[in-house]
Order: structure tokens, then C-alpha cells, then sequence
């Protein structure tokens, strides 16, 4: 479910992400595809499943966190 979120504070660091999904049958079974991009870098990647999604987002957060939230590409 989601939950309805104001805006960060002003100051508060965040970063946007684009994601593009859609299912793919193979013998009768549906499965999640989609592409994640970072808005900012424009990196991209492809993932089949929510989990491959949640790294892909996890690790671009990380290494901004890690360079004391600025974005860089």
C-alpha cells in the first residue's frame, strides 16, 4: 500500500528514478520486467523481479550517501 508522504524538507537530500514495468508470459507464467534509470546520472538497468529493482536503487543510494549525498554522474 502506499502511503501518502509530503515532500522531503528543503535541505533534505533525494534523488529520482524513472521505472518502467511490464509482464512477459513464458508457458502461461507472467513475470515482472522493467527498466530503472537515475534521473541525474542516467544510469540504467534492467531487472526481471522486484528484488533486481530494490538493488539497483539501493546501490545508487549508497554510493551518493557515501559521497556525502551530492549527486554527481
Amino acid at each position: 500500500m502506499i502511503q501518502d508522504h509530503p515532500e522531503p524538507p528543503t535541505g533534505t537530500s533525494s534523488t529520482l528514478f524513472t521505472v518502467r514495468i511490464w509482464t512477459e508470459s513464458f508457458d502461461g507464467e507472467a513475470e515482472w520486467r522493467g527498466k530503472v534509470q537515475h534521473l541525474h546520472s542516467g544510469g540504467a538497468g534492467y531487472f526481471r523481479g522486484w528484488q533486481m529493482l530494490v538493488e539497483f536503487i539501493e546501490a545508487i543510494v549508497t554510493r551518493r550517501a557515501e559521497r556525502g549525498g551530492h549527486e554527481q554522474s
